[in-house]
């Protein structure tokens, strides 16, 4: 294959590349549009797909209980609690508890290895769990 066969092929491939690109973002568009069309046409109001919820700010649910960050008197006491379980670590976040505790903080310790302690209402500590979940 000579060098202006190549340049040719090569342009031609371009070209492809993107008129597929615009003919799927093209359709992927009309296909949205025809989503809310129809579902609002239907009488019911269509609402965009939640996020992933971002595990460092809460929002887990487990056991019909949808875990939320602690804040006030409430997450300086379950700080406390957790720093007195794991002395050395820091604490990545406080919340109350889906899974059979009060509350629950989520920790690293000095080695980068996570812990979760749980933490009864009274702010005594239930457990230390390794790991994160």
């Amino acid at each position: 294959m000579n060098r202006t066969q190549k340049v040719g092929l090569s342009a031609a491939l371009v070209a492809a590349s993107l008129t597929g690109g615009a003919l799927g973002a093209s359709f992927l568009a009309t296909a949205g549009a025809a989503d809310s069309t129809s579902s609002t046409s239907a009488g019911s109001t269509a609402t965009a797909p939640a996020a992933a919820p971002d595990p460092s700010r809460g929002g887990h649910t487990a056991n019909g209980i949808t875990e939320a960050l602690l804040t006030g008197d409430v997450a300086t006491k379950v700080t406390d609690a957790a720093k007195a379980a794991v002395p050395g670590a820091t604490v990545d976040r406080v919340e109350n508890d889906a899974e059979g505790a009060t509350y629950e903080a989520h920790m690293t310790k000095s080695d980068g290895s996570k812990v979760t302690v749980k933490i009864n209402a009274d702010f005594s500590v239930a457990g230390v769990e390794d790991g994160m979940r």
